[in-house]
């Protein structure tokens, strides 16, 4: 299913594999605060051991972020349908922290309203998500306009692609399904199309963090706090400046694979 992986000798796959949840993991976890660097994640990840002077739910974080990767990797692997079980494990995987709360579940949607506060135009308002009792019938629909977005992707196609991510990405932070690790979900479960149609996963650099929660904020703003019933992608939204931060976004990515590509290629000649 990894199509960018082929014709490449099996050292140059893990190796590509090993940059790639590297820097997915450190950007993805540091837009959420984690101060872990790429070089002390790669650390952590590849050594096991902890990095001093360093919290400790920084390292499971990471740790929690590549198993997560890993299991994207196994249900695409698999050829089988994404569920609500494989979302659950996700959330399970990235939310390492131990909380014992009914109102905070693990592997469960989330017993309470969230929101957050975003900037737009110059003012700050406030994003409402979904209410709890919506979120089941939210995500129901969510899950078929997952399916019809693996379902149609074209192998190779980039802007397919790309519009496919942007689409799951957007629809999923503003239903907000869970009481935390949204974002990293989001970030996960939006590369499913774009992995399933050969190509490297869409990573969100953690140092534009404030231009990405600009780009998502402005869409938002435009419907406000969505409802069971709602149409969950409204073909209206305000999503150019959003999908062009995402397309530079990719480039990371990319720019890994062709590095290996001319690795392998000079191993031809």
């Amino acid at each position: 299913m990894l199509d960018f992986l082929k014709d490449m000798d099996n050292d140059l796959k893990k190796a590509l594999l090993i940059q790639l949840r590297n820097l997915w993991t450190h950007t993805s976890t540091a837009i959420e605060g984690n101060t872990l660097t790429l070089g002390e994640t790669a650390f952590v990840l590849e050594e096991g051991l902890t990095v001093a002077g360093k919290p400790l739910k920084d390292h499971q974080e990471v740790v929690g972020h590549a198993r997560a990767i890993d299991l994207v990797y196994a249900c695409l692997e698999q050829g089988r349908p994404f569920t609500g079980a494989d979302l659950f494990a996700l959330h399970k995987a990235v939310q390492t922290e131990i909380v014992v709360d009914v109102y905070k579940p693990i592997g469960g949607w989330k017993k309470e309203p969230n929101s957050t506060v975003g900037v737009v135009d110059g003012k700050q308002v406030i994003f409402e998500y979904a209410l709890p009792a919506d979120v089941p019938a939210l995500m129901t629909d969510w899950f078929k306009l997952f399916d019809e977005k693996c379902r149609d992707i074209a192998p190779g196609d980039r802007q397919q692609a790309l519009s496919a991510y942007v689409c799951l990405h957007t629809t999923f932070v503003r239903i907000h399904p869970f009481f935390d690790g949204n974002g990293r979900l989001a970030r996960l479960v939006a590369n499913f199309p774009v992995l399933k149609a050969g190509l490297p996963p869409i990573i969100i650099p953690g140092e534009q963090r404030k231009a990405y929660i600009d780009a998502l904020s402005a869409y938002h703003h435009t419907f406000g706090q969505i409802r069971a019933g709602d149409m969950l992608f409204p073909e209206t939204g305000n999503l150019d400046e959003f999908t062009v931060f995402c397309q530079q976004a990719w480039q990371a990515s990319i720019d890994l694979v062709d590095e290996v590509r001319r690795k392998q290629e000079a191993r031809r000649e």
